[in-house]
Protein backbone atom coordinates (compact mmCIF):
# COMPACT_ATOMS: atom_id res chain seq x y z
CA UNK A 1 0.00 0.00 0.00
CA UNK A 2 1.35 3.22 -1.07
CA UNK A 3 2.05 5.63 2.21
CA UNK A 4 0.32 8.82 2.76
CA UNK A 5 2.32 12.00 3.12
CA UNK A 6 -0.20 13.79 5.95
CA UNK A 7 0.95 14.09 9.46
CA UNK A 8 -1.13 11.33 11.57
CA UNK A 9 -1.40 13.16 14.48
CA UNK A 10 -3.90 9.98 15.74
CA UNK A 11 -0.89 8.26 15.48
CA UNK A 12 1.28 10.42 17.66
CA UNK A 13 2.15 9.15 21.06
CA UNK A 14 0.54 9.64 23.89
CA UNK A 15 1.28 12.79 26.13
CA UNK A 16 1.18 10.20 28.65
CA UNK A 17 3.86 6.99 29.50
CA UNK A 18 3.99 3.87 31.97
CA UNK A 19 0.06 3.68 31.56
CA UNK A 20 0.36 0.02 33.46
CA UNK A 21 2.01 1.88 36.59
CA UNK A 22 -1.22 4.12 37.13
CA UNK A 23 -3.58 3.85 39.92
CA UNK A 24 -7.36 4.02 38.61
CA UNK A 25 -7.89 7.37 40.01
CA UNK A 26 -4.69 8.46 37.90
CA UNK A 27 -6.10 6.55 34.94
CA UNK A 28 -9.75 8.19 35.25
CA UNK A 29 -8.07 11.57 36.19
CA UNK A 30 -6.16 11.73 33.13
CA UNK A 31 -8.75 9.89 30.59
CA UNK A 32 -11.25 12.52 31.52
CA UNK A 33 -8.50 15.53 31.30
CA UNK A 34 -7.83 14.52 27.36
CA UNK A 35 -11.70 14.21 26.83
CA UNK A 36 -12.15 17.41 28.03
CA UNK A 37 -10.15 18.79 24.99
CA UNK A 38 -12.54 17.13 22.54
CA UNK A 39 -15.53 19.83 22.36
CA UNK A 40 -12.69 22.07 21.99
CA UNK A 41 -12.08 20.58 19.00
CA UNK A 42 -15.23 20.23 17.53
CA UNK A 43 -16.16 24.06 18.38
CA UNK A 44 -13.48 24.72 16.25
CA UNK A 45 -15.09 23.16 13.23
CA UNK A 46 -18.46 24.19 13.29
CA UNK A 47 -17.80 26.24 10.01
CA UNK A 48 -17.19 22.66 8.09
CA UNK A 49 -20.10 21.43 10.30
CA UNK A 50 -22.73 23.72 9.34
CA UNK A 51 -21.63 23.15 5.48
CA UNK A 52 -22.02 19.70 5.83
CA UNK A 53 -25.35 20.05 7.89
CA UNK A 54 -26.79 21.93 5.02
CA UNK A 55 -25.33 20.15 2.29
CA UNK A 56 -27.23 17.15 3.53
CA UNK A 57 -30.32 18.61 4.25
CA UNK A 58 -30.36 20.42 0.89
CA UNK A 59 -30.27 16.48 -0.83
CA UNK A 60 -32.67 14.79 1.21
CA UNK A 61 -35.28 17.56 1.37
CA UNK A 62 -35.13 16.59 -2.09
CA UNK A 63 -36.01 12.47 -1.55
CA UNK A 64 -32.28 11.87 -0.84
CA UNK A 65 -30.72 9.32 1.46
CA UNK A 66 -27.66 9.91 4.19
CA UNK A 67 -25.37 7.16 4.13
CA UNK A 68 -22.44 6.55 6.39
CA UNK A 69 -19.32 4.34 5.62
CA UNK A 70 -16.47 3.34 7.76
CA UNK A 71 -14.33 1.35 8.90
CA UNK A 72 -13.86 0.08 12.33
CA UNK A 73 -15.34 1.78 14.98
CA UNK A 74 -15.71 4.75 12.93
CA UNK A 75 -18.16 2.42 10.95
CA UNK A 76 -19.47 1.37 14.30
CA UNK A 77 -20.72 4.86 15.08
CA UNK A 78 -22.07 6.05 11.70
CA UNK A 79 -24.06 2.32 12.11
CA UNK A 80 -25.19 3.34 15.97
CA UNK A 81 -26.40 7.21 14.53
CA UNK A 82 -28.06 5.86 11.60
CA UNK A 83 -30.01 2.91 13.81
CA UNK A 84 -31.71 5.75 16.19
CA UNK A 85 -33.14 7.66 13.31
CA UNK A 86 -36.21 5.85 12.96
CA UNK A 87 -37.05 5.48 16.68
CA UNK A 88 -36.11 8.93 17.46
CA UNK A 89 -37.53 10.79 14.39
CA UNK A 90 -39.86 8.54 12.88
CA UNK A 91 -38.33 8.19 9.72
CA UNK A 92 -38.38 5.03 7.43
CA UNK A 93 -35.68 2.51 8.25
CA UNK A 94 -33.75 3.29 4.91
CA UNK A 95 -33.40 6.75 4.38
CA UNK A 96 -30.07 6.86 7.05
CA UNK A 97 -27.86 3.95 6.17
CA UNK A 98 -24.63 3.10 8.07
CA UNK A 99 -22.19 0.68 6.33
CA UNK A 100 -18.82 -0.88 7.73
CA UNK A 101 -16.23 -2.50 6.13
CA UNK A 102 -16.08 -6.18 6.36
CA UNK A 103 -20.40 -5.95 6.61
CA UNK A 104 -22.49 -6.48 9.14
CA UNK A 105 -20.55 -9.30 10.75
CA UNK A 106 -17.55 -6.41 11.27
CA UNK A 107 -19.95 -4.65 13.64
CA UNK A 108 -19.01 -7.11 16.31
CA UNK A 109 -15.77 -8.49 15.05
CA UNK A 110 -13.17 -7.12 13.03
CA UNK A 111 -12.94 -8.32 9.49
CA UNK A 112 -8.88 -8.51 8.49
CA UNK A 113 -8.19 -6.33 6.00
CA UNK A 114 -11.36 -5.38 4.83
CA UNK A 115 -10.63 -1.43 5.80
CA UNK A 116 -7.75 -1.93 2.88
CA UNK A 117 -9.93 -2.53 -0.14
CA UNK A 118 -10.13 0.43 -2.06
CA UNK A 119 -12.92 -1.14 -4.62
CA UNK A 120 -15.26 -2.63 -1.97
CA UNK A 121 -16.70 0.93 -0.24
CA UNK A 122 -18.16 1.45 -4.13
CA UNK A 123 -19.74 -2.09 -4.51
CA UNK A 124 -21.51 -1.60 -0.87
CA UNK A 125 -23.02 1.84 -1.52
CA UNK A 126 -24.32 0.70 -5.10
CA UNK A 127 -26.05 -2.28 -3.48
CA UNK A 128 -28.34 0.24 -2.20
CA UNK A 129 -28.61 1.86 -5.24
CA UNK A 130 -27.18 4.89 -4.36
CA UNK A 131 -28.57 7.96 -6.79
CA UNK A 132 -27.02 11.73 -7.33
CA UNK A 133 -30.37 12.72 -4.52
CA UNK A 134 -27.79 11.30 -2.00
CA UNK A 135 -25.82 12.22 0.56
CA UNK A 136 -22.49 10.12 1.35
CA UNK A 137 -20.46 10.84 4.67
CA UNK A 138 -17.18 9.13 5.05
CA UNK A 139 -15.85 8.08 8.51
CA UNK A 140 -12.10 7.85 9.50
CA UNK A 141 -10.39 8.74 12.64
CA UNK A 142 -6.98 8.67 10.65
CA UNK A 143 -8.47 9.80 7.42
CA UNK A 144 -6.80 7.24 5.08
CA UNK A 145 -8.62 4.14 4.94
CA UNK A 146 -8.75 3.16 1.10
CA UNK A 147 -12.43 1.52 1.79
CA UNK A 148 -13.21 5.09 2.22
CA UNK A 149 -11.25 7.15 0.34
CA UNK A 150 -12.32 4.83 -2.64
CA UNK A 151 -15.91 5.04 -1.67
CA UNK A 152 -15.87 8.76 -1.74
CA UNK A 153 -13.94 9.44 -5.19
CA UNK A 154 -16.49 7.22 -6.90
CA UNK A 155 -19.10 8.58 -5.44
CA UNK A 156 -17.97 11.89 -6.32
CA UNK A 157 -17.52 10.96 -9.68
CA UNK A 158 -21.10 9.62 -9.57
CA UNK A 159 -22.38 13.36 -8.71
CA UNK A 160 -23.62 12.30 -5.26
CA UNK A 161 -22.70 14.58 -2.58
CA UNK A 162 -20.17 13.70 -0.26
CA UNK A 163 -18.52 14.40 3.32
CA UNK A 164 -16.66 13.24 5.45
CA UNK A 165 -15.83 13.41 9.61
CA UNK A 166 -11.42 13.03 10.11
CA UNK A 167 -9.03 13.62 13.16
CA UNK A 168 -6.00 14.46 10.91
CA UNK A 169 -5.67 17.44 8.74
CA UNK A 170 -4.96 17.61 4.54
CA UNK A 171 -5.80 13.58 4.91
CA UNK A 172 -6.92 11.69 1.58
CA UNK A 173 -10.31 11.52 2.76
CA UNK A 174 -10.91 14.83 3.56
CA UNK A 175 -9.18 15.31 0.16
CA UNK A 176 -12.05 13.23 -1.51
CA UNK A 177 -14.73 15.31 0.27
CA UNK A 178 -16.59 18.06 -0.82
CA UNK A 179 -18.01 18.69 2.87
CA UNK A 180 -15.27 17.88 4.76
CA UNK A 181 -15.22 17.84 8.41
CA UNK A 182 -11.59 17.89 10.57
CA UNK A 183 -11.57 17.61 14.07
CA UNK A 184 -8.45 17.57 15.50
CA UNK A 185 -8.02 15.48 18.95
CA UNK A 186 -4.74 15.53 19.09
CA UNK A 187 -2.92 11.59 20.59
CA UNK A 188 -4.73 9.57 22.54
CA UNK A 189 -4.08 8.61 25.86
CA UNK A 190 -2.98 4.88 24.73
CA UNK A 191 -1.10 6.09 21.73
CA UNK A 192 -3.35 5.25 18.82
CA UNK A 193 -6.32 3.96 20.37
CA UNK A 194 -9.06 6.23 18.05
CA UNK A 195 -11.95 4.82 19.99
CA UNK A 196 -11.29 7.18 22.26
CA UNK A 197 -10.84 11.17 21.60
CA UNK A 198 -11.17 10.25 17.83
CA UNK A 199 -14.11 8.36 18.86
CA UNK A 200 -16.21 10.86 20.98
CA UNK A 201 -15.60 13.23 18.73
CA UNK A 202 -16.88 11.84 15.60
CA UNK A 203 -19.95 10.70 17.67
CA UNK A 204 -20.73 14.52 18.74
CA UNK A 205 -20.43 15.42 14.91
CA UNK A 206 -22.53 12.85 14.10
CA UNK A 207 -25.23 13.60 16.54
CA UNK A 208 -24.86 17.05 15.83
CA UNK A 209 -25.40 16.03 11.70
CA UNK A 210 -28.59 13.70 12.03
CA UNK A 211 -30.58 16.04 15.11
CA UNK A 212 -30.01 19.23 13.36
CA UNK A 213 -31.24 17.75 9.64
CA UNK A 214 -33.99 15.84 11.29
CA UNK A 215 -35.04 19.43 12.66
CA UNK A 216 -34.20 20.84 9.39
CA UNK A 217 -37.14 18.28 8.53
CA UNK A 218 -39.81 19.06 10.52
CA UNK A 219 -38.78 16.07 12.87
CA UNK A 220 -39.06 17.86 16.00
CA UNK A 221 -41.64 20.10 17.27
CA UNK A 222 -40.73 22.90 19.97
CA UNK A 223 -38.28 20.72 21.60
CA UNK A 224 -40.17 17.36 21.56
CA UNK A 225 -39.42 14.17 19.63
CA UNK A 226 -43.14 14.21 18.30
CA UNK A 227 -42.40 11.48 15.90
CA UNK A 228 -40.75 8.82 18.01
CA UNK A 229 -41.88 5.70 17.41
CA UNK A 230 -42.98 4.50 21.25
CA UNK A 231 -41.08 1.23 21.29
CA UNK A 232 -40.69 0.37 24.96
CA UNK A 233 -42.71 1.17 28.49
CA UNK A 234 -40.25 4.36 29.01
CA UNK A 235 -41.15 5.77 25.46
CA UNK A 236 -44.77 5.26 25.66
CA UNK A 237 -44.81 7.11 28.93
CA UNK A 238 -43.02 10.12 27.65
CA UNK A 239 -45.38 10.32 24.49
CA UNK A 240 -48.02 9.84 26.91
CA UNK A 241 -47.15 13.21 28.69
CA UNK A 242 -46.45 15.07 25.68
CA UNK A 243 -49.85 14.50 24.70
CA UNK A 244 -51.05 15.41 28.11
CA UNK A 245 -49.05 18.47 28.02
CA UNK A 246 -50.29 19.51 24.63
CA UNK A 247 -53.66 18.63 24.81
CA UNK A 248 -54.74 19.25 28.69
CA UNK A 249 -56.06 15.47 28.62
CA UNK A 250 -55.75 13.22 31.32
CA UNK A 251 -53.41 9.68 31.24
CA UNK A 252 -55.84 7.33 30.34
CA UNK A 253 -57.12 9.84 27.21
CA UNK A 254 -53.68 10.49 26.12
CA UNK A 255 -52.64 6.71 26.42
CA UNK A 256 -55.56 5.92 24.37
CA UNK A 257 -54.55 8.24 22.23
CA UNK A 258 -51.28 7.17 21.75
CA UNK A 259 -52.33 3.61 21.29
CA UNK A 260 -54.70 4.21 18.14
CA UNK A 261 -52.13 6.95 16.03
CA UNK A 262 -48.59 5.66 16.51
CA UNK A 263 -46.73 8.92 17.87
CA UNK A 264 -47.39 12.04 19.47
CA UNK A 265 -47.89 14.02 15.98
CA UNK A 266 -50.70 11.81 14.83
CA UNK A 267 -51.90 11.79 17.92
CA UNK A 268 -52.58 15.53 18.50
CA UNK A 269 -53.77 16.18 15.16
CA UNK A 270 -56.17 13.57 15.19
CA UNK A 271 -57.85 15.06 18.69
CA UNK A 272 -57.16 18.80 17.49
CA UNK A 273 -59.28 17.70 14.19
CA UNK A 274 -61.73 15.82 16.05
CA UNK A 275 -62.25 18.71 18.67
CA UNK A 276 -62.86 21.20 15.59
CA UNK A 277 -65.77 18.47 14.52
CA UNK A 278 -67.50 18.96 17.83
CA UNK A 279 -70.16 21.47 17.51
CA UNK A 280 -69.96 24.25 20.26
CA UNK A 281 -72.50 24.03 22.80
CA UNK A 282 -75.39 26.48 23.11
CA UNK A 283 -76.44 28.68 25.81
Amino acid sequence: MKKTSIERITEKSSKYNHLEKMSTAQLIKNINKEDQSVPKAVKKAFSQIEQLIEATYTRMKKGGRLFYIGAGTSGRLGIVDASECPPTFGVQHGLVIGIIAGGDKAIRKAVEFAEDDTKQGWKDLKSFNITKKDMVVGIAASGTTPYVVGALKQAAKAGVGTGCIVCNQNSPVAKAAQFPVEIIVGPEFVTGSTRMKSGTAQKMVLNMLSTAVMIKLGRVKGNKMVDMTPTNNKLVERGVLMIQEELHVSIKQANALLQKHGNVRKAVAAAMVSKKRIPPKRS
